[in-house]
């Protein structure tokens, strides 16, 4: 297998767009997806819509041309990737609500698109198709306001998300040896995902809320064996989540320890995102800024959930923080997770527009 970085670029034109983009300015990701479906209230029938009706004996056959049936019994509600496929305009509508806030970069409604999570719903055979609808989506909004405003570039940022499983750690606390997955299982999934997410048009891939470094070695491995295929290459992101008052991942991490365990991959950025809200994340985003020889992101939560789950932190709190971030020369690309809206992305947007971006180290400044 060759290295990714002695293939040529899958889409060179829009690479270099994203790459001059890069050097120029402090970019923008979107908020939080689920956020803004919950806005929706969304009902049983919302996330079976008309492909999906009528409950599991008539989703066995309408569905038969798109895989093997499902099993019965089980409730789609919750499952919000499948709405890409059950009710497509809820998700374009984020996408474009987040595009006319600011966002550089919107990342696809495919965080759980993998038959590891989608084995809940029993619709481990839709992911393929999810990821490249989650992208097609994605590409068709971004392309729609980059029309009006084509001095402004806008990217899909194809999301493969941790999985509810942990390669790294026993969920039985009574058999520390045991794992309820492994690197050859989430390899695979990871592997049709990605198939999905460059046919769809994604400009990147980003393995993103990384709890375990195991399981992003999968998806990297499964990355790199997707290029390999195609004999060219997409740029990659990584971003992982310190879990914490700790300042470590899930799997015992540092952030100084993530990154130098995944830099083999020589990815196009490294951040954080999720668990911490700005202030808390912030010596960790410091750590990467210091260490990291690629460009470094940052998207955390609305604060920390209350009582009730809910993100009280303002768009105007939450910007303020985030300007100290650019200010002191640590982003290079910024945005929300948990519990933001396209109202924290317009705030974040104008709080870091005019600072200059995070400068790169000299040798990867001259390579890109």
């Amino acid at each position: 297998m060759s290295t990714t970085q002695s293939l040529p670029w899958l889409n060179p034109a829009r690479t270099q767009l994203l790459l001059d983009a890069l050097a120029s300015r402090i970019l923008i990701i979107d908020g939080a997806m689920g956020t803004m479906i919950q806005r929706h209230r969304l009902e049983e029938a919302d996330y079976r819509g008309e492909r999906f009706a009528g409950g599991f004996d008539s989703l066995q056959a309408q569905d038969h041309a798109h895989g093997p049936g499902c099993d019965h019994g089980h409730d789609l509600k919750g499952n919000n990737d499948l709405l890409l496929l059950s009710n497509p305009q809820v998700i374009a509508g984020v996408h474009t609500a987040y595009l006319e806030a600011g966002a550089d970069l919107v990342e696809t409604n495919t965080f759980n698109a993998t038959a590891v999570s989608q084995a809940d719903y029993h619709l481990e055979h839709l992911v393929y198709e999810l990821n490249k609808e989650g992208a097609r989506i994605a590409r068709q909004c971004c392309d729609a306001v980059e029309a009006t405003t084509p001095d402004k570039p806008r990217f899909v940022i194809g999301v493969l998300g941790p999985t509810s499983r942990t390669a790294s750690i026993s969920p039985d606390v009574n058999d520390p040896g045991f794992r309820n997955t492994s690197f050859e299982a989430l390899r695979q999934t990871y592997r049709e995902a990605v198939e999905g997410l460059i046919d769809g048009g994604a400009d990147t891939l980003m393995v993103e809320t990384i709890f375990d470094t195991l399981n992003a070695k999968a998806a990297l491995f499964a990355i790199e064996e997707a290029f390999d295929g195609r004999g060219a290459r997409l740029p990659v992101m990584i971003s992982g989540t310190i879990t914490d008052a700790s300042g470590r991942t899930l799997s015992g991490q540092t952030a100084e320890a993530f990154y130098t365990s995944l830099m083999h991959a020589r990815p196009l950025s490294i951040g954080l995102n999720c668990a911490l809200g700005a202030k808390d994340l912030r010596p960790h985003v410091e750590t990467l800024a210091n260490v990291a020889d690629c460009y470094v992101s940052a998207h955390p939560n609305a604060g920390l959930p209350n009582a009730f789950g809910e993100y009280d932190e303002t768009p105007e709190e939450m910007a303020e923080t985030l300007h100290e971030f650019a200010t002191a020369g640590l982003l290079n690309l910024v945005g929300g997770c948990c519990g933001t809206s396209p109202d924290h992305i317009r705030a974040i947007a104008e709080a870091v527009a005019g600072i200059a971006p995070r400068q790169l180290p000299q040798r990867l400044a001259q390579a890109a």
